[in-house]
């Protein structure tokens, strides 16, 4: 009998200029290293992430069993980014343990061991391409600084030095007209002839193509160019500080318990100098430092990690480090809680739709939409506390908070961009969040709704607190992005609103998940099954509608039922704020044009001085007569 094979474990690190891919057995033995294109998950379809797995299987040695896979990516940064990566990754290696993460964690899996025993906390200082620092200390805590992409982050990176490097030539020769010795090295960098050929390069220059500037930045320095070398100097200072913040969040300064520094990334390695300009900061400003590099690929650092995912499932033992494995969403309501939810089941009325005549469909569909009132009506005690809760708020100085993901993002979106223009509200007054961002208002963005963590996110970076009321939108009652959200606007202080479908959400959610108030009216199953966009989309509008109505009018911006806070932006409003003050004021169509005209268009203002300054004419006067326009006038 054939010895059995020994396991085999793969390491995948990907990052923006290349994925590095390790191959090793149980024994550390390395038996296959090699390299493929980019691979940031931002940037990555599902689809596109599959062929680059397919493309490094078909590249390792023929009949390699794995055992366990090690992947970090670039770009994912959150739970629910690396369930995505373990879901595509379990299309091609099926059944095999798989660690996902992000191309920090494989780096510091990837670093020497600590010099010091009493070490405080270890961080990743990865200048490439892009830069970014990562940070753990010995609970497990972890901070992260910079990365982000070359238009807002990338500080102290090859990316960063080369646009460092355009803008300082630029602004030297638009102010003396003397092009400077180091633009002459860009030019040549780039076979450019003029320097105003730089402003059309500059339009289509991608991340990869400002970083291979840098290049030149560094000979130049090296040569003692001054220009180059400030340009040095500076990154590595941005560089240090993003470094330093880091380990703020993990440790304090002392020489008993150093910090751990570890090199990383192409600039880094390759650039000695930088890198001894880089410690030479950190040493100044930190007591007690340890700085080493990283040389080996990130792929080695994926196989450690993978390795100890195969430990811990073959012994039992839970690794020395944090290692996931569980893809679930951070949601109360599971996958199978579903099949309870009215918007799961399958509607009797349209089990012929496909077949259905079309003018027996159309009855169908309305009839099924006229039952909404009716059923949004038995919701009515809660949804007027919400009301109340929300007029409140805005009296306060708070804010209206809408999330949701698909139809339901889309909604609350649609709902708080029509506050300003009807109410003359401030845009913050009312927001809609919607995952995946502006982006998802018009396509939809792969994995956007499970990312519960982002949801969180959004609520932290809005800032929402005490005053504000924070209404989650999920029609079936499940959606992570939407939970997370409202987990984190309870632990902000904020008041929480979960709107839904699902009746069966007052049974299931424990007090830990449970916001303040639950608004789940039974529509009954979607003509097309699960298509939320249908009944439970209408009933969304309507209920959003008597939110911010119904609110806005209690908090003075209705007169009856008239829109005195109308912002007339185009000739059709403004028609229509003439129309509003003389209902209101009896006054001549002259009149009230020259008065909104003098209060800059501003109804309310209008009103007041009318209301205030002149009686208006009585009703039934000849000049209201004559006037075709006014109200109750006899037609012609």
């Amino acid at each position: 009998m054939p010895a059995a094979s020994p396991p085999f474990v793969l390491g995948i690190d990907g990052g923006a200029t290349h994925t590095s891919v390790a191959l090793s057995d149980a024994s550390d033995l390395p038996l296959a290293e090699f390299r493929k294109g980019p691979a940031n998950l931002r940037l990555l379809s599902d689809l596109e992430l599959g062929r680059l797995f397919v493309d490094i299987q078909r590249s390792l040695p023929s009949g390699t069993p794995i055992a366990a896979v090690g992947i970090g990516l670039a770009g994912a940064r959150t739970a629910e980014d690396h369930a995505r990566v373990r879901r595509v990754a379990a299309r091609i290696w099926k059944g095999v343990p798989c660690h996902a993460t992000d191309d920090l964690e494989t780096v510091l899996a990837a670093a020497p061991a600590p010099i010091h025993p009493d070490w405080s906390a270890r961080v990743v200082v990865l200048s490439g391409t892009g830069s970014c620092c990562y940070g753990r200390d010995r609970k497990d805590r972890t901070w992260r600084t910079g990365g982000r992409g070359h238009i807002i982050g990338d500080r102290g990176s090859a990316c960063d030095i080369g646009l460092r490097a355009v803008r300082t030539v630029m602004a030297a020769y638009d102010r003396s007209e003397d092009w400077p010795e180091l633009g002459a090295g860009l030019l040549a960098e780039l076979l450019l002839n003029d320097p105003e050929d730089l402003v059309p390069w500059s339009m289509r220059a991608e991340k990869r193509d400002l970083a291979g500037l840098a290049v030149p930045v560094f000979a130049a320095a090296q040569a003692g160019d001054p220009m180059a070398r400030s340009i040095i100097e500076e990154a590595a200072e941005t560089l240090a500080e993003d470094a330093l913040a880091c380990a703020r969040h993990l440790a304090t300064p002392d020489p008993r318990h150093p910090v751990q520094f570890l090199f990383s990334g192409g600039v880094l390695i390759q650039q000695r100098g930088f890198a001894e300009q880089l410690k030479a900061v950190l040493t100044e400003r930190w007591s007690g430092v340890e700085i080493l590099s990283v040389e080996r690929a990130g792929a080695w650092g994926a196989v450690v990690l993978a390795r100890a995912l195969l430990d811990a499932a073959t012994t039992g033992i839970a690794p020395a480090f944090p290692v996931t494995s569980k893809g679930e969403s951070d949601t109360p309501v599971r996958l199978e809680d579903l099949v309870f939810s009215p918007t799961e089941q399958r509607n009797p009325a349209s089990l012929h739709l496909d077949r259905m005549p079309l003018e027996e469909a159309v009855a169908m569909m309305l009839d099924q939409d006229a039952a909404l009132p009716s059923a949004i009506l038995k919701e009515r005690e809660a949804i007027v506390r919400v009301i109340r809760r929300v007029t409140r708020a805005f009296s306060e100085g708070g804010r209206l908070f809408y999330v949701g993901a698909g139809t339901s993002g889309r909604l609350g979106v649609l709902d708080a961009s029509e506050c300003p223009p009807t109410f003359r509200t401030p845009r913050s007054l009312v927001q809609g969040i919607i995952a995946g961002g502006d982006r998802a208002l018009r396509i939809a963005v792969e994995g956007a709704e499970d990312d519960s963590a982002a949801g969180a996110e959004a609520i932290r970076a809005r800032r929402a607190g005490s005053r504000d009321v924070v209404v989650g939108i999920a029609a079936s009652g499940r959606t992570p992005f939407v939970w997370g959200a409202l987990r984190q606007a309870r632990k902000q202080g904020a008041f929480t609103v979960i709107l839904a479908f699902n009746p069966r959400l007052h049974e299931i959610l424990t007090p830990e998940w449970r916001p303040d108030e639950i608004i789940a009216p039974d529509l009954g199953p979607e003509v097309l099954t699960g298509s939320t966009r249908l009944k439970s989309g209408t009933a969304t509008k309507l209920i959003l509608n008597l939110f911010t109505t119904l609110a806005l009018a209690q908090g003075g911006k209705v007169i009856e039922n008239l829109m005195v806070e109308v912002d007339p932006s185009n000739t059709k409003l403004r028609a229509r704020a003439v129309r509003i003050l003389r209902e209101l004021t009896g006054c001549p169509e002259e009149l009230a044009k020259g008065t909104l005209e003098n209060c800059g268009w501003v109804v309310r203002d209008a009103y007041e001085e009318l209301t205030t300054t002149e009686a208006p004419p009585p009703l039934g006067s000849a000049a209201e007569a004559a006037d075709p326009g006014f109200p109750g006038a006899p037609s012609a």
